[in-house]
């Protein structure tokens, strides 16, 4: 996308805005994850604002995370218990924290931020080598064929009586990129929040592991354990020691 640049798309706006609207997922992710933790330390890469570390972290996991942007990192610390984390500002493709976990884990599409296929691998690659012996990684993602509409697409995320807010999209089959822009139109003017991504189909993030030495341990298509089919808006994958 002309104008986009990764590393400064997550900025001092969107940290503040960026838990104005939570998923409500957020218990059941961290309860799924404590089981893989056992109590001990795990590793979130992205781990933004703690939408999922802090949960986690009441449940008695020691969580640590690696994550591009300064600024969603400062409203983490803002948040109670944010203090206590250790992260690092980084590249989750490449950043090593000098430790190994029973968990790593990835969630909410956010390995699609990563624009090239080489950089997904070196994700999967960088997270094999700060898994124990027996440790897995979670990659939790929607389905290419849950989210696109054809090559050009609009979808309404949001209506209020004050404004309405867009998805804009455009989806290149070959490149596997998809340029999105969420624009709010408001009674107090026009807010855009642009975003590219590289969908990766189930297949070709299991092909990742194995170049990474991991492999398929399970596939569901909730945090709940729901069956994973065509049907399903993303998945939850765990992938451990080859």
């Amino acid at each position: 996308m002309d104008g986009f640049h990764p590393e400064s798309s997550f900025g001092p706006d969107t940290a503040r805005h960026y838990d104005d609207h939570l998923r409500g997922d957020e218990e059941a992710t961290a309860s799924f994850l404590a089981r893989y933790a056992r109590h001990g330390r795990a590793l979130e890469f992205a781990i933004g604002t703690g939408r999922v570390a802090l949960p986690l972290a009441e449940r008695g996991v020691r969580v640590d995370g690696v994550e591009l942007s300064p600024h969603m990192v400062s409203r983490l610390r803002e948040k109670p218990g944010g203090e206590g984390l250790d992260v690092i500002v980084g590249d989750m493709a490449s950043q090593t924290t000098g430790r190994t976990y029973p968990l790593v884990y990835l969630v909410f599409n956010t390995v699609y931020n990563i624009l090239t296929q080489e950089g997904q691998i070196a994700c999967f690659r960088n997270a094999a080598r700060h898994l124990d012996e027996d440790g897995v990684f979670v990659v939790e993602a929607a389905p290419p064929w849950a989210w696109i509409r054809g090559e050009q697409f609009v979808n309404v995320e949001r209506v209020t009586a004050g404004a309405v807010t867009l998805d804009v999209n455009r989806y290149d089959h070959a490149t596997q990129i998809l340029d999105e822009n969420h624009v709010r139109l408001g009674s107090d003017g026009i807010d855009m929040a642009p975003i590219s991504c590289r969908l990766i189909w189930p297949s070709e993030m299991d092909l990742m592991a194995r170049l990474a030495g991991l492999r398929l341990v399970d596939r569901s298509g909730g945090w709940n354990g729901e069956r994973f089919d065509a049907s399903s808006p993303f998945h939850v994958s765990v992938y451990g020691a080859a």
